[in-house]
């Protein structure tokens, strides 16, 4: 059934599609994404890739690296806030505009008990909502935390051709020029893995933190559980295919985003769609176009009439 859907994956500064763009999957090209509250760029790479655009790389390179080598996808981000959030503001997750509560599958709720164990124990939502959301705190949802310097008034601008022809490099746990003494002075651990835990440790480590205006921070968040390939969420000892529960189209959402205010920095947005739908509409775009009939006007015939010097 999988090998009748096609992935695209897309990026923007808000809910609204027609703000996004199409991100180049396993590429070294980056998605530059502005927002009212942040400048940012997303690498998005999946393992076993079959999607859009076309000829997109079914892997990457990325994947060939510890710790990544059981990973089925990343999503590797750097951003800039334009204003400073509060620690226990920022939210990284997933959202739906619509209910899904006739479409989650049986066994959802052992699989969630488990994704809550296996990925991120901060994790809170509700499914069964008109607007079901599964949001996490940043600082313990976000696999890789590096923290960086204070930018200038260029903001990104200053610091995107620092990043050119690194993409495929995954980012780190820690910190570089200042961002490393940042988090020495919080008593932060160098460790990602304590590094979430540690959050997750108490409130007070929360408000401690603030998401610094104009300072650079990069992450990634990644998992060997999520399979685009089959669509189905594959959590150690329980395997729950969700492909059968989607309809024709339809979309796995995350974003970053003040829960407080509710203001968005950045989607991307994993939709799966029927593979026959794609082809068809390719196939219509690539036909030449043929002149609307009604828009084509001839001369009528003119009748040839001599004049008298022709018959001299």
């Amino acid at each position: 059934m999988a090998d009748k859907y096609l992935l695209r994956v897309t990026a923007g500064p808000s809910y609204d599609p027609t703000s996004h763009e199409t991100v180049a999957v396993n590429s070294e090209t980056t998605s530059i994404i502005r927002s009212p509250l942040c400048d940012a760029t997303i690498s998005v790479r999946i393992q076993n890739y079959r999607g859009l655009p076309r000829g997109a790389p079914s892997t990457s390179s990325y994947f060939s690296k510890p710790p990544h080598t059981h990973d089925q996808y990343s999503i590797a981000f750097s951003f800039v806030p334009k204003r400073t959030i509060p620690g226990k503001s920022l939210v990284f997750g997933n959202d739906f505009e619509h209910p899904i509560r006739d479409r989650i599958p049986p066994g959802f709720s052992a699989a969630f008990r488990i994704l809550k164990w296996a990925i991120d124990p901060g994790l809170e939502g509700d499914v069964y909502a008109d607007k079901p959301y599964l949001y996490g705190n940043a600082l313990s949802s976000i696999n890789v935390l590096s923290v960086g310097p204070k930018l200038g008034d260029n903001g990104l601008d200053s610091f995107i051709g620092v990043e050119t022809g690194q993409d495929e490099e995954p980012i780190t746990e820690g910190g570089f020029e200042g961002g490393q003494e940042l988090r020495e002075n919080l008593n932060i651990p160098e460790n990602a893995a304590a590094r979430q835990k540690w959050f997750l440790g108490g409130h007070d480590r929360l408000e401690n933190w603030q998401w610094e205006q104009g300072r650079v921070y990069k992450a990634d968040f990644f998992n060997p559980y999520l399979d685009f390939n089959e669509f189905a969420l594959k959590l150690p000892r329980f395997s729950l295919k969700v492909l059968g529960y989607f309809g024709d189209e339809d979309y796995l959402r995350y974003v970053l985003k003040d829960k407080e205010t509710g203001e968005l920095l950045f989607v991307v947005v994993f939709t799966l769609l029927p593979k026959e739908q794609v082809e068809g509409e390719e196939a219509k775009s690539s036909r030449p176009s043929i002149p609307d009939e009604t828009m084509i006007t001839t001369e009528p015939e003119k009748r040839f009439e001599p004049r008298e010097d022709d018959l001299d």
